[in-house]
C-alpha cells in the first residue's frame, strides 16, 4: 500500500489498492454542487452562460454541472465538449494525438464560457482549451471550473471554481474515476513513479 506524504491524507481501510482515496462519490457530488452554486452566484445573467467540458475528463463533469445549474436557474443550460488535441504545445512529442469530438451548442461570441476539467495541473491543458475556443468565436469572458487543483502550475492560470485543492508531488498521479466512464466515482492519488 502506498504511504502518504506529509500534509496528505493517510490511507484508510477503504483505500483502493491502486492509491490513496481523496474524494468519495459523496464528496465529488458535494464539490460539484458547491461549484454549481458558485457559478450561479458569479453569473447573474444565467441565460448567457455556456458550459464546455474539456475532453475527456471534463465532459461528464460539465454534464453534471449543467444538471445542477438547471435546478438552480430553472432553465436549460447550454453545454458541450471541447477537444484540445490539435492545440497542445507538445504535438511534436506525440506520434498520433487522439482526437475526440468537439460539440459546441451555440455561438460562444459574447457569452460567458465556463470551461470544465477534472484536474488542473500545469495549466497547459487550459491554455490549449482557450486556443481551441478561439476557433469558435470570442466569448465575453472565460471562467474555469476544476474538480481537483493539484498545483504545480507552469503557466499563470488559476481556476475560478475548485472542488478540492490537493497537495501533490510532481511524481504523483491524480486519477479521477467517474461512473460515466469507469463505473465508479472517486479521486485517487497514486504516489511516486514518473510525472503524469
Amino acid at each position: 500500500m502506498n504511504t502518504s506524504a506529509p500534509g496528505e491524507p493517510s490511507a484508510s481501510p477503504d483505500t483502493p489498492a491502486s492509491g490513496v482515496l481523496i474524494l468519495t462519490a459523496t464528496a465529488i457530488h458535494r464539490a460539484l454542487n458547491r461549484i454549481a452554486h458558485e457559478i450561479a452566484e458569479r453569473n447573474e445573467d444565467s441565460h448567457n452562460v455556456v458550459l464546455l467540458g474539456i475532453q475527456s475528463g471534463g465532459a461528464p463533469l460539465s454534464a453534471r454541472l449543467a444538471g445542477l445549474l438547471e435546478g438552480i436557474w430553472h432553465h436549460p443550460v447550454p453545454r458541450g465538449v471541447l477537444d484540445i488535441a490539435m492545440h497542445r504545445d507538445d504535438l511534436d512529442q506525440r506520434f498520433a494525438p487522439a482526437v475526440l469530438p468537439t460539440s459546441i451548442p451555440c455561438d460562444v461570441t459574447g457569452r460567458v464560457v465556463v470551461l470544465v476539467d477534472d484536474v488542473l495541473f500545469s495549466g497547459r491543458t487550459i491554455r490549449a482549451a482557450m486556443d481551441a475556443l478561439n476557433d469558435f468565436g470570442r466569448p465575453a469572458s472565460i471562467q474555469l471550473a476544476a474538480l481537483v487543483d493539484r498545483g504545480h502550475r507552469e503557466l499563470p492560470i488559476k481556476a475560478d471554481f475548485v472542488g478540492k485543492n490537493i497537495p501533490t508531488s510532481m511524481t504523483d498521479k491524480v486519477r479521477v474515476r467517474l461512473k460515466e466512464a469507469q463505473g465508479t466515482d472517486e479521486v485517487v492519488i497514486e504516489q511516486g513513479g514518473t510525472r503524469a
